[in-house]
């Protein structure tokens, strides 16, 4: 019987080295020795500072209380994104978090309002969600949990905050659970002979780090992962072309509005996310269409505020490698793959990561077939988040620049083709298993883009039309209603988490 793990390093910090480190330490106690290796000499990309609402787990999980984490993060609320310029020019949706109406029984909602939308008788898709309801009339509130049935329970929600910041709040978690952070940076791996396994690192001072289990939390480097290790990456720039973004702070023009902002540019898309110290800006582009310099001016000419800082580039490669756990290394973060941050999945992929990591928490030989399961359920996570993201960039009527043109021509992967496909059909969008978006989320997109559906799912036509109207009307009108009892998304900061003192600008993640 193998023995179980005494040691654990990690390699990097950053969101992910610090996210790894307070999970760990937060499940597995002090029965193991976790040691972090960073070096402040080496700049962090890091991940997004808006997020989706599995984060909230997590920091259940740690045990975090959230109105601390928000104060400390200068963070703000995320109720979803706002499309601006996608399916066409002039055009704007939303993707809303939570769930559209309520299904009747076991006649769904979306096939309910494929059905009347085609006679006429359904508001368009944003009447019926609480989440999209409020975030246009800048409202927010925690769900409600006294166990009515009404939108307030059904609130879903995530966070826009400093990537910086937030890495800084979890490493205090971190060393207080006893994780012990070494500054320094590798410059040696050493392996072992017969197993392959990494056995220690070497930093630049020359210290050397044991372990039993190393988790690659180095970025683009995949110091371990990739360099090492030979997991080799799948390049996915023929589906997703954009490989650069510049990014800069600028200050606040009002108070923060509950939701990230994607507006569609010539060769790209720009963020704006909202920050109670400052507004995240970016545009993200293909070089193979934009200059540097002309993305740089276009982004400082669509700013709400003043620059704070001075602008930065970004340069990387959307794809994944082919293993994110080889032997006694696994990988999370940028050095198992990077997806661009349209639909702030960044973060989440970290989390789903480290949870199934503590799912399958090895002993010190590493069975090769929890590897293998870890590596497929980690490879379908990135498969299909991708495919959603492809989504957004080939949906689209734009013909007015040789980008939109490319991806709206471009070919697709076949697992989106017949989603699209079945969508056209039926009206149907199904969820997989357990991946990440939900049949919420591919509706939002899809009507939004103006992929629009020949029929509707049979089962809808169990209910008789006087009844469909009357009950579809009500759900838009109870929603409307509920948004309006929520407070403004600034005064629920102010009363709840507003941060006490202003924090410096941290360097602008993605």
């Amino acid at each position: 019987m193998s023995e179980p793990l005494r040691t654990i390093a990690i390699i990097g910090g950053g969101t992910a080295g610090w996210m790894a480190a307070a999970a760990l330490s937060r499940v597995l106690g002090r029965s193991v020795a976790i040691k972090l290796v960073e070096s402040e000499a080496i700049g962090t990309v890091g991940v997004g500072e808006a997020t989706i609402p599995p984060i909230r787990a997590f920091n259940a999980l740690l045990g975090i209380d959230e109105d601390a984490f928000v104060r400390a993060t200068q963070g703000s609320f995320k109720l979803g994104i706002e499309f601006v310029d996608w399916g066409a020019k002039g055009e704007r949706y939303f993707h809303p978090f939570g769930a559209y109406g309520m299904d009747f029984g076991t006649v769904p909602f979306d096939g309910l309002w494929h059905r009347m939308r085609a006679q006429r008788a359904a508001e368009p898709l944003e009447a019926y969600s609480i989440c999209a309801a409020a975030a246009r009339a800048g409202r927010f509130q925690r769900p409600l949990t006294d166990g009515g049935n009404t939108p307030l329970h059904h609130i879903g929600y995530a966070f826009h905050f400093d990537a910086g910041l937030y890495a800084r709040f979890l490493r205090s978690h971190a060393e207080a659970a006893g994780v012990v952070r070494r500054e320094g940076r590798v410059v040696d791996v050493a392996r072992h002979g017969y197993t392959g396994f990494v056995e220690a690192v070497t930093l630049t001072d020359g210290t050397g780090i044991a372990a039993d289990l190393f988790v690659d939390c180095s970025g683009f480097r995949s110091l371990l992962l990739g360099d090492t290790m030979g997991s080799a990456f799948q390049d996915w720039s023929h589906w997703l072309p954009n490989d650069r973004a510049v990014a800069v702070p600028s200050a606040n023009t009002g108070p923060p509005v509950p939701y990230t902002r994607s507006t569609a540019r010539e060769a790209g898309w720009q963020w704006r996310i909202p920050l109670q110290h400052r507004t995240g800006n970016g545009y993200v582009f293909s070089s193979d269409h934009l200059s540097e310099d002309e993305a740089t001016t276009t982004l400082l000419a669509n700013l709400d505020g003043e620059p704070l800082a001075e602008p930065r580039i970004l340069r990387f490669r959307t794809g994944r490698r082919d293993a994110c756990w080889i032997g006694n290394c696994v990988g999370l973060g940028l050095s198992t793959g990077f997806l661009e941050p349209l639909e702030s999945t960044s973060i989440h992929l970290i989390q789903a990561g480290i949870a199934r990591l503590l799912e399958m928490l090895p002993t010190r030989d590493c069975d090769a077939a929890n590897t293998r399961r870890y590596n497929r359920l980690m490879a379908a996570e990135f498969d299909t988040i991708r495919d959603f993201i492809i989504l957004h960039f080939h949906a689209t009527a734009r013909d007015d620049t040789p980008y939109w043109n490319r991806v709206r021509t471009m070919a697709i992967p076949d697992a989106l083709a017949e989603r699209i496909a079945i969508y056209r059909a039926t009206g149907r969008v199904f969820r997989e298993g357990d991946e990440l978006f939900t049949r919420t989320s591919w509706l939002a997109v899809l009507d939004g883009q103006g992929v629009r559906a020949d029929g509707h799912d049979p089962v809808a036509a169990a209910m008789p039309d006087d009844e469909a109207v009357r009950r579809l009307a009500r759900i838009a009108a109870v929603t409307a209603a509920a948004a309006e009892r929520m407070p403004a998304h600034g005064d629920f900061i102010a009363q709840h988490c507003a941060a006490t003192t202003a924090s410096p600008a941290s360097p602008v993640a993605i």
